[in-house]
């Protein structure tokens, strides 16, 4: 096998504007069918991105044999059953984040996938943003001495009304919290990514603005096995959106004005410098990319199950404070 050949279930937003333009980008896949309920729309879909077929069942699409390996863009509640059925179906399964409702769900996943011999990967995309591998060496070589805080802001203003296309995500039963459910998760990867295991975590969930299942705005504070403390707070209410990453040392000190765009500045005693390390033009690319290797070289993913599910033990602690 020198390519992958792709099913797609849920044509949604991602899908449409990063996941399929990435497998037309990528000499190592191939999409050959897509998914969406509305049969009309995944015909479209298909015909606009290259796909020889679309079906309105996703049961029928992990069926097709002459599929390798297939993409789940769907709403969380839907992950668990997805995975396991492809994975018995004998598909490889890459994941849109979070991996799932909650950890037993992810142990049900990983279980599959481990029995059906299958690889299988989560889409925590920013894991290759080259402005946290920068920040991860700088850390390692000492320039800032040691990481003793760290600071994350996540704020986007969003509050679907229903018949919305994304008013799911503030439906407990199926996006299972809010921000932090949704775009928190994120942030956990990248924290653990640059500094390790998280040993106590300790939170605040709330509503400072609208009235809804889920959160509005939360605040998570977690100590890793170094010592180090570190604050991520999300919100849905702010005005202002902001997507920050602070790293403070004993030498110095990391500021990352904007994750996904790749700024980063660098202040010690001897001085401030500005760097620049932008994600790829499509930011799920080099996920799927990874990917689609791990499996053409029979290898673990970079971005594998195992870390979606310690994001999810992490996600369980700060729901339960």
């Amino acid at each position: 096998m020198n390519k992958l050949r792709w099913g797609l279930i849920g044509c949604g937003d991602i899908s449409r504007k990063r996941v399929a333009p990435a497998f037309a980008e990528l000499a190592t896949c191939e999409l050959v069918a897509v998914n969406r309920a509305r049969v009309e729309l995944a015909k479209s879909f298909a015909l606009e991105f290259g796909a020889s077929r679309w079906y309105a069942d996703w049961r029928e699409l992990i069926a097709d044999k002459e599929i390798d390996a297939v993409y789940i863009a769907t709403p969380v509640y839907l992950h668990a059953e997805q995975t396991i059925a492809a994975a018995e179906a004998g598909k490889h399964v890459l994941c849109e984040k979070p991996l799932a409702m909650n950890v037993a769900e992810c142990d049900r996943m990983i279980a599959a996938c481990r029995a059906n011999g299958v690889q299988f990967g989560v889409a925590y995309y920013r894991h290759f943003y080259p402005v946290v591998q920068r920040a991860k060496a700088i850390i390692a070589s000492g320039e800032i001495g040691k990481p003793v805080v760290a600071q994350i802001n996540a704020f986007e203003r969003f509050n679907p009304q229903p018949g919305e296309d994304r008013h799911w995500l503030l439906e407990k039963s199926k996006a299972g919290g809010g921000p932090m459910m949704d775009f928190g998760c994120h942030r956990i990867e990248v924290l653990m990514n640059l500094f390790g295991g998280i040993r106590r975590t300790k939170s605040l969930i709330g509503r400072a603005l609208f009235d809804r299942e889920v959160e509005d705005t939360s605040v998570a504070s977690f100590e890793f096995a170094s010592g180090l403390q570190a604050a991520l707070t999300v919100t849905h209410a702010a005005l202002e959106s902001q997507d920050t990453l602070n790293i403070f040392g004993s030498e110095g000190s990391l500021h990352i004005p904007v994750l996904n765009r790749g700024e980063l500045r660098v202040k010690t005693a001897a001085g401030e410098r500005i760097e620049q390390h932008s994600p790829h033009a499509n930011i799920h690319l080099p996920l799927i990319e990874d990917f689609a290797l791990a499996v053409l070289e029979n290898r673990e993913p970079k971005v594998g199950g195992a870390i979606g599910r310690e994001v999810a033990r992490i996600e369980e602690d700060v729901y339960k404070k």
